[in-house]
Order: C-alpha cells, then sequence, then structure tokens
C-alpha cells in the first residue's frame, strides 16, 4: 500500500532520481542497489540505506531481491 502522504526527504529525492533516469528516453530504468546509489550520490552506505528504509516503508520503492530495490510509484506524478 502506497503512503500517498509520505514527504521524502533530501537523499530519498536523489534516490529517485536515480531510480527515474532513463524513463523518458526509453532505456532501462526502474532499479538500482545501495552501491549505485552511494557512487552516484556521494552518499555513506549508513545513509543510502536509511533513505531506502523510509521509502519502502512509504510503498514508493520496493525490495526486489538482496540488495537490489524498484521503483514501484511516486503519487506526486499522478
Amino acid at each position: 500500500m502506497v503512503n500517498e502522504e509520505f514527504r521524502p526527504n533530501e537523499r530519498q529525492e536523489a534516490i529517485l532520481r536515480v531510480l527515474k533516469e532513463g524513463r523518458d528516453e526509453g532505456r532501462p530504468w526502474g532499479y538500482g542497489n545501495p552501491k549505485r546509489f552511494e557512487e552516484e550520490l556521494g552518499i555513506r552506505r549508513q545513509y543510502v540505506n536509511r533513505a531506502l528504509r523510509g521509502l519502502v516503508d512509504a510503498g514508493w520503492v520496493e525490495k526486489a531481491n538482496r540488495g537490489l530495490y524498484r521503483f514501484v510509484v511516486d503519487p506526486r506524478e499522478e
């Protein structure tokens, strides 16, 4: 269930941007792992994991597999 009242913080917004990269160009998009976010955003792993946990709890991102996350929805875009 998606929490439409959730307001992502700055780190969570950055992770969402990375997950959405390529969407408008028809490239593969929507998946990422903590290592990718850490490298692309320059955010320490513990902060990446904390941000991902919040996005998963809100239903905007899901854990697709061990260490792999998938974009689900951004209700602000609807």
